[in-house]
């Protein structure tokens, strides 16, 4: 039993350590593969020519593209006591001061670069080229007056053709406001535009600085300048409107009331002092006594006055106290040097893809029977 056992065992063990044998991998040759290498040198050359030719054609005619960045540092709505704490948590996702009093805070920025009617109103911006020859708002720049890759014009050419075959006349929008266009109601042109302008303006917010960042990316450096500039103005006046709007609504009011009450003791002061003068050497019980009422009347119209004068005052405190303050960290330049496209690295990129391309179309029973 034994030897038959051992037969047994030996006939057992001898055919798998064969089949492990089989299915090992050998190593690659790294000397026969740059051999082989060596040997398609042609074929590498003519690859490497035909993509740097096709890679410069397709990247040489894509227009420049600038970017200009600006910071500014929103005063917090938040309270002050707690202010470091609520900064510290919010970079664990964690609100320590229960919310905000106010409904449009920094982190919300963002999300305010994405409204219509914020980015509706941008364009009426106006704007000039660096080289003085375009100077219009900034809808009919993104409309008119951006450069293309002549390579896509014929094909864009033809596409709008066909669009304008299958296009519908488009009905009358009604202004608002008085106002160039309807947020609430856009033309195809004017939505077309309002979305380039999204992906030309970029907002963002840092939780652990509470320094919001503004970034604007054009085809010209200057208008790339301008516009992030006047969006800056424009976010800080979007967000002072609306921080300030009650105040602003109460100081009116107060103001008015003010006025009003101004008015009103002045005719009763005029109305005393003219029957005073006419009656200066009067003795009678009546006149005496009408003068009294004119002097009462017009004591407390002067106290109204002067208690309307107090809120009006007040309500201008409040009004200041609620306007935001930004402090601008960084202050928008013209770009020196254009942010892409990046020529040099797409070239060499391709490059790369066209050699890793053709080694694995070479040896590629070779790396099949590897893995």
């Amino acid at each position: 039993m034994g030897l038959i056992y051992n037969k047994y065992l030996i006939e057992y063990v001898v055919p798998n350590n064969m089949d492990e044998k089989k299915n090992e991998k050998s190593p690659i040759d790294l000397m026969k593969f740059g051999r082989a290498l060596l040997d398609h040198k042609k074929l590498f050359w003519k690859v490497w020519i035909a993509t740097f030719v096709l890679s410069c054609l397709w990247i040489l005619p894509q227009p420049r593209y600038y970017t200009t960045e600006v910071s500014v540092a929103p005063e917090s709505a938040e309270s002050k006591d707690v202010g470091g704490l609520a900064s510290l948590a919010s970079n664990f996702g964690i609100n320590v001061g229960g919310g905000s009093a106010d409904a449009i805070y920094p982190q919300l920025y963002p999300d305010l670069f994405t409204s219509t009617r914020f980015l509706v109103d941008l364009l009426d911006i106006q704007v000039t080229t660096l080289d003085g020859e375009i100077s219009t708002d900034y809808y009919t720049y993104m409309k008119s007056h951006q450069k293309k890759n002549i390579l896509f014009v014929p094909f864009q050419y033809v596409i709008d053709w066909v669009k304008s075959l299958f296009a519908e006349e488009e009905a009358a929008i009604p202004s608002t406001d008085g106002k160039r266009f309807n947020p609430f109601h856009l033309s195809r042109e004017t939505d077309e535009v309002v979305k380039k302008v999204m992906d030309n303006i970029e907002c963002t917010y840092s939780r652990t600085t509470d320094v919001v960042t503004i970034s604007v990316t054009d085809q010209d450096p200057l208008v790339s300048a301008l516009l992030a500039d006047s969006i800056k103005e424009h976010l800080q006046n979007y967000i002072t409107e609306y921080r300030t709007k009650k105040a602003r609504v109460d100081y009116e009011h107060y103001k008015q009331q003010a006025n009003e009450a101004k008015a009103s003791y002045e005719k009763a002061r005029r109305e005393y002092a003219t029957y005073a003068d006419m009656h200066q050497n009067a003795y009678m019980q009546n006149v005496k006594t009408r003068l009294t009422d004119l002097e009462n009347e017009m004591s407390m119209k002067y106290n109204i006055y002067s208690a309307m004068t107090t809120r009006e005052q007040t309500a201008m405190a409040d009004l200041q106290a609620s306007t935001p303050v930004f402090t601008t960290l960084t202050n928008a330049t013209v770009p020196v040097k254009p942010t892409g496209p990046k020529r040099m690295i797409f070239v060499l990129a391709m490059l790369f893809l066209a050699t890793l391309g053709t080694i694995m179309y070479l040896f590629r029973k070779e790396l099949k029977d590897w893995f």
